[in-house]
């Protein structure tokens, strides 16, 4: 019997990890999934019993302890963390409290177990240094920000596990899809979008920096590489998860206003402009493609369609 566990799993790249995993449970193997305390699941999340929640503060340490010790997981997809790096200028210490010291945590309680335990980092594409063309894995890595810097010190706390838990890390680019928060920019406006339509809005978008080009992926895609990574990398491994292409927020967003149902105009907030803004952010995935045969197959208009529908719904 083998048990995976999903922390973070009531957010948005975990509950689509347990949309891509429920489905090839074998018997007697079990998932959990890790939520704050006081948190429900994820709307879409899988709700059907295959998924055993458990409420774990990853920032309370003896209950990590007392939580890992008792399940002994075999493989950890560790997705809780502070994701929004607009709100990590205002929130530095709890985005490096959760981010950086709920890892530590994490893996100290692994280390502690006799069981081997493969475990996949999310991080970010926001470790590199930024560059005017695509970034690769052997790229400098000095953050621009403060979410960037706590993602790099979860890469670094990696490299001190035991030779028993096996960590490999996932440099993911910018991800969207259905269940993001709107706080981040493709959900932000297609949720404004959907309020148009129900006219509890006026007919109008305010934006920040239309200019900056971002590599965006699907997040079913996305954890479809964090599933790869986990059971195919080896100890350190360290991959982009990204399609090699950006666009800018500008093209973005001319989709989604182009399959709005009413007319709808666009104006400029310079309230929206975060502190740090890098003017492009595009991954190199000859790495992930070559040794693990992943490439991203949801087109961009399949996510832009599959997010309006979300908030319409």
């Amino acid at each position: 019997m083998a048990t995976t566990l999903v922390t973070g799993a009531a957010g948005f790249a975990g509950s689509h990890l347990l949309d891509l995993l429920t489905p090839t449970l074998t018997a007697g193997d079990s998932i959990v999934g890790w939520r704050r305390p006081g948190d429900e699941a994820n709307d879409s999340a899988p709700a059907d019993g295959r998924v055993i929640w458990e409420s774990v503060d990853v920032l309370d340490r003896q209950a990590v302890r007392a939580a890992i010790d008792r399940l002994k997981p075999t493989a950890v997809y560790h997705c809780a963390g502070a994701a929004h790096v607009g709100r990590a200028w205002d929130k530095t210490a709890s985005t490096f409290a959760t981010n950086v010291r709920g890892t530590h945590y994490l893996l100290d309680a692994l280390d502690r177990t006799n069981v081997e335990t493969r475990v996949l980092i999310p991080s970010s594409a926001l470790v590199y240094t930024p560059a005017d063309r695509p970034l690769r894995e052997t790229d400098p890595v000095v953050p621009g920000n403060p979410y960037g810097l706590s993602k790099l010190a979860q890469e670094m706390l990696a490299c001190h596990s035991s030779p028993r838990v096996i960590v490999t890390v996932a440099r993911a680019f910018n991800h969207t899809g259905p269940r993001q928060g709107p706080m981040f920019a493709a959900p932000g406006f297609a949720r404004r979008i959907a309020d148009i339509e129900r006219g509890r809005w006026e007919p109008t978008v305010s934006v920040g920096n239309l200019d900056a080009r971002r590599d965006l992926t699907d997040v079913r895609d996305t954890v479809r590489a964090y599933r790869l990574i986990l059971e195919h990398g080896q100890q350190g491994d360290t991959f982009n998860v990204c399609s090699g292409v950006a666009i800018t927020i500008r093209e973005l967003l001319d989709k989604i206003v182009a399959r709005a149902r009413v007319a709808v105009t666009i104006q400029t907030d310079p309230a929206r402009y975060r502190p740090s803004d890098t003017p492009l952010l595009v991954g190199d995935p000859t790495r992930i493609r070559e040794r693990l045969g992943w490439t991203p197959t949801i087109s961009l208009d399949q996510t832009i369609d599959d997010l309006l529908e979300y908030w319409r719904r």
